[in-house]
């Protein structure tokens, strides 16, 4: 055989061979996936919840007009420091002065007239004690003159003239009776006089202090919208009354938030917070929790879910204030701000990364035969438990991913914390995110743990 031949065979079996190889490693990494692990590793876990709202203080009222008038006098402007009682702001009060000073009067007069009403009645008991007096001597004439007529020892003249003196008193008696019961009805009347014109004058002075507004307690003047000279109303139904300013006491500062109602169930009173505020974006201020609000709120009304007349599905949250330990001066109320609500804690905990665990149905993790069905068709009981859920991970093993079902507790930032199916050094499939949609328990598996391409370069 020629030598050429030869070599032609040679390469030909070398070629053959490593056809066969490459055929033999293209199919044996052809069902391989390549995918992205972490370990189960042990670290401290805090449990946050992170919610928006405004800087309030936890003491604030609005100041509203009471009376309709004139603003006549404003003794502060917005920011100035305030004491309990000191004047604020004074409306034109002529005519409630005036009022006053008249319903004065009238509690004088019927005093007055009380005491007027008070002397008539003494003076008429002291008449009815005389008339008393004078009927009991007709009374014994009378009896007398009775007898010494009936003895014929005096003329009928005189036993007439003793029954009409007799007769006299009685009826003095009478009208001097009726003349203390005038004078008590008057009395009555003077006092109820009194009564009237006493009530007269506690709504004048409550119309007059209308017109005067001090301070309830020490705080400083948030909001001022008046101004000297303007004109201001009290409200009525449907209608607000002119505000006249807000006092806030700034000793006490809070952060008024809005939880999600899937995460209010995990906050409770007293649990620690972290607070930032837009405006001082590099300062981190310790909070508490100090309120948490019983109704829902509509996030997109505002409105309580209690003042609804009808019942929504839309996304709710609910009112949680946190009181800031040790507030700068500087803060003021309205203040955008985001409070980090630390709802659990956990040390030296066993945890994995949350984007690992997923979900697979009884029936995905069912063996199959040779054909690829399931081994045992399931009865039309067994369906609904072919369709029930486990939460789970998949755990590289000898090269494979197997899914093993996992109890989870807390969850941090990033991680999630086990409580039961792993064990600490076990290394989890954690990536891609198509591939633990997609990965089957069992499958072939390939550790890439190299940095993922930028969607710009994948898109060129």
């Amino acid at each position: 055989m020629k030598t050429w031949k030869k070599v032609a065979i040679g390469v030909g079996a070398v070629a053959l061979l490593g056809a066969i190889v490459g055929f033999t490693v293209y199919q044996s990494h052809k069902n391989v996936v390549a995918v992205q692990t972490g370990k189960a590793q042990r670290m401290d876990l805090l449990a946050v919840v992170s919610a928006s709202g405004e800087i309030k203080p936890k003491t604030y009222v609005n100041i509203g007009a009471n009376a309709f008038g004139k603003i006549t006098k404003l003794y502060v402007k917005e920011g100035d420091r305030v004491k309990r009682g000191q004047m604020l702001v004074q409306l034109e009060n002529v005519q409630s002065e005036a009022d006053m000073d008249a319903m004065q009067a009238s509690l004088d007069a019927a005093r007055t007239d009380a005491v007027a009403a008070e002397a008539a009645l003494n003076t008429s008991a002291a008449d009815l004690n005389h008339a008393k007096s004078d009927a009991e001597r007709s009374d014994l004439d009378w009896s007398r003159a009775q007898g010494l007529y009936k003895d014929a020892l005096i003329a009928k003249s005189d036993f007439d003239m003793q029954r009409a003196n007799h007769q006299a008193a009685v009826a003095g008696l009478a009208q001097a009776q009726a003349r203390v019961a005038q004078a008590k009805a008057q009395k009555e009347s003077a006092d109820r006089r009194i009564t009237q014109a006493d009530a007269n004058l506690t709504h004048a002075s409550d119309v007059l202090k209308k017109t005067t507004y001090q301070a309830p307690f020490d705080g400083v003047i948030t909001n001022l919208p008046v101004r000297e000279g303007e004109t201001v109303v009290v409200g009525i139904q449907n209608s607000p009354g002119s505000t006249l300013m807000t006092l806030a006491d700034l000793s006490v500062i809070t952060a008024e938030v809005k939880v999600d109602e899937t995460d209010i169930v995990n906050v409770q009173m007293g649990q620690p917070a972290q607070v930032t505020i837009d405006a001082m974006p590099k300062k981190v201020f310790k909070a508490v929790v100090t309120q948490i609000g019983d109704n829902a709120i509509v996030r997109s009304t505002g409105v309580s879910t209690s003042q609804q007349l009808s019942t929504s599905q839309e996304a709710k949250d609910f009112k949680v204030v946190v009181t800031l330990l040790d507030p700068p001066d500087d803060l003021r109320p309205g203040l955008s701000t985001t409070a980090k609500i630390t709802t659990a804690t956990r040390g030296n905990a066993l945890s994995i990364p949350i984007q690992a665990l997923t979900v697979r149905t009884q029936a995905d993790l069912a063996p199959k035969n040779e054909k690829g069905a399931v081994q045992a068709a399931a009865p039309q009981a067994e369906a609904a438990k072919d369709k029930q859920e486990i939460q789970g991970v998949f755990v590289l093993r000898n090269h494979k991913a197997e899914f093993v079902a996992v109890d989870t507790g807390i969850a941090g930032t990033t991680d999630i914390e086990v409580l039961k199916g792993l064990k600490e050094g076990d290394e989890i499939v954690t990536g891609s995110y198509k591939v633990l949609r997609t990965l089957k328990p069992g499958s072939s598996v390939k550790v890439d743990n190299s940095a993922p391409k930028k969607e710009e370069e994948e898109s060129t």
